[in-house]
């Protein structure tokens, strides 16, 4: 094997190890009792979130990590007042009670810092026209945390461990709560709340789209759109299941049909709009 052969293959095998951490990155709900974990281990997962790509490199977050356990019961607490909140004022949205996270061995919390926006591009007063850019500098904000946290999570299952994404932090009662135990200015945003543990069970698959559905080549394909009333569909029946069943494919459910109606073939073909209509 020559050189670019030896480089070439170098490179599928590490592509096959990042990609099979992202197959196995799973949002678990259920942790081993007992366990903990080092304070290097909580350091490593913390040096790959450094890493994360964020808007103008303005790194516009902090990471505050809770292993001491009577801290993070009163996280806990927290967030299990938060998660009555839900299910109390936000009827029909199929939440998890947060009691499981008395197992956790620690908990990653992404504090966003709004301010750093400043470093984004920004529209001068004496310019003409609409102003386009402060939108958009909410999406820059808020994509650079998802890095952040999408960068932890794939560091934890790297590690054998799992983990859960809490985004009720953002909720400014839930916010407000963290901010006063643990002591961070209440205008910045606990974004991503990340419990971590080992766990209890293998917890499998997800539902994942074809990948024929969400890839368009040099251009959107119209019949790969989801049209409203796939998506009504999914908020009157399927949430709950395609959140939760450990299966990636919607075909191997046994009551799939009964499940998914008229919209079997939109949520497992390639094509979910055949007549191309954009409505």
């Amino acid at each position: 094997m020559n050189e670019v052969d030896t480089a070439n293959a170098s490179k599928g095998e590490q592509h096959r190890v990042l990609s099979d951490v992202m197959r196995r990155r799973r949002s678990v709900r259920q942790f081993e009792r007992g366990r903990k974990v080092s304070r290097d281990t909580l350091l490593s997962v913390a040096e790959s979130a450094r890493w994360a790509p964020t808007g103008a490199n303005s790194q516009c977050w902090d990471l505050i990590i809770v292993d001491d356990p009577v801290v993070r019961d009163a996280v806990i607490d927290i967030f299990v007042e938060q998660s009555n909140r839900l299910f109390v004022k936000a009827k029909g949205f199929p939440a998890v009670s947060k009691a499981y996270l008395s197992n956790t061995v620690a908990i990653f919390i992404v504090v966003g810092d709004p301010r750093w926006k400043a470093a984004f591009p920004q529209h001068n007063e004496d310019a003409e026209g609409v102003d386009e850019y402060a939108a958009n500098n909410e999406n820059i904000y808020y994509c650079s945390l998802g890095a952040v946290i999408q960068n932890i999570q794939l560091a934890v299952t790297a590690q054998g461990l799992t983990s859960a994404w809490l985004s009720g932090g953002g909720e400014v009662s839930t916010n407000q709560a963290l901010s006063e135990l643990l002591g961070y200015p209440p205008y910045l945003s606990a974004c991503g709340t990340i419990p971590v543990g080992y766990p209890k069970k293998d917890v499998r698959m997800r539902y994942r789209r074809p990948l024929e559905q969400l890839v368009h080549w040099n251009g959107y394909a119209a019949t790969q759109f989801r049209p409203q009333r796939m998506l009504e569909h999914y908020l009157d029946r399927l949430r709950p299941f395609l959140m939760y069943r450990n299966t990636e494919r919607i075909e191997d459910w046994e009551d799939a049909r009964e499940k998914c109606g008229d919209w079997y073939d939109a949520f497992s073909s390639p094509e979910p709009n055949p007549s191309g209509q954009l409505e």
